[in-house]
């Protein structure tokens, strides 16, 4: 990576690291109205849902490796990582705090569904540096879209205090979101064939890493099926944003070569 390219990078997450100390910074313990939980309320599927996405986030360390493995000596995208690390454990802290405080998991419950999730390992599911910040994108806004829905659900529901909890991650996904967007754009500045490529087939080949990974896949994909997420939800909410903020259109998107269409 040339110097040039390093340097746009640094200044990409400066701007983010300094609008999330001064905007976002939140505190797990002390911005959740946790007195206004109301032990008597319970929701299977949302209590299953939340449990799935502090499942998700327990192959942090898997993340961070992959992401250090690959970035490492980019300091600007390692720092990124360090604090992505920081901000993705807090959600995994509250949704945890949340099912416990709740009264729908014990202390018990929720160890032993770690070790049931952590006897597997996540591998990375694209091969280049630069399929993976793509897939970071995505995979951000996905989240993003998730939440929203879930934060919809339970304040249709009455569960006020776990749509608050999906606001305020909701917003942290937000602004991951944005800073893989900057940091594709100036990838496309500097390889803009090569990066379409590598865009395309991401947006082609994109899988959730719940449908690989966690235990009990049938009660999993009713998770899937709760936030409504689906072919035309992904191509409105996911891709058409995403090419949006990029200022791009399908038409800017290579067919996929045979080479790919094999693999």
């Amino acid at each position: 990576m040339n110097r040039d390219l390093r340097e746009s990078f640094h200044r990409t997450y400066m701007t983010f690291f300094e609008n999330a100390e001064r905007t976002r910074r939140w505190n797990p313990f002390n911005d959740i109205d946790w007195d206004g939980l109301d032990t008597a309320q319970s929701d299977a599927q949302l209590a299953t849902n939340a449990e799935t996405f502090c499942g998700v986030e327990l192959f942090l360390p898997d993340y961070l490796n992959t992401h250090l493995e690959l970035f490492g000596r980019n300091y600007a995208q390692a720092w990124f990582a360090a604090n992505w690390g920081y901000e993705e454990s807090k959600h995994a802290l509250v949704l945890r705090e949340y099912l416990h405080r709740s009264g729908q998991r014990t202390q018990e419950q929720l160890h032993d569904y770690a070790d049931t999730v952590l006897a597997k390992r996540w591998e990375r599911p694209y091969a280049s540096p630069r399929e993976m910040l793509i897939y970071g994108m995505i995979q951000e806004l996905t989240t993003f879209v998730v939440y929203r829905s879930q934060r919809t659900l339970a304040d249709r529901t009455g569960h006020s205090v776990l749509a608050d909890i999906y606001r305020i991650i909701g917003r942290d996904e937000m602004a991951h979101t944005k800073f893989y967007q900057h940091m594709v754009a100036l990838l496309l500045d500097e390889d803009r064939a090569g990066t379409l490529a590598d865009l395309a087939h991401v947006l082609r080949t994109f899988r959730m890493p719940a449908e690989q990974l966690l235990p009990d896949p049938e009660a999993r994909s009713v998770l899937m099926r709760s936030t409504g997420i689906n072919a035309q939800v992904y191509l409105r909410d996911i891709v058409a944003p995403t090419l949006s903020a990029l200022h791009l259109t399908r038409h800017d998107l290579p067919a996929p070569t045979r080479h790919r269409k094999e693999r």
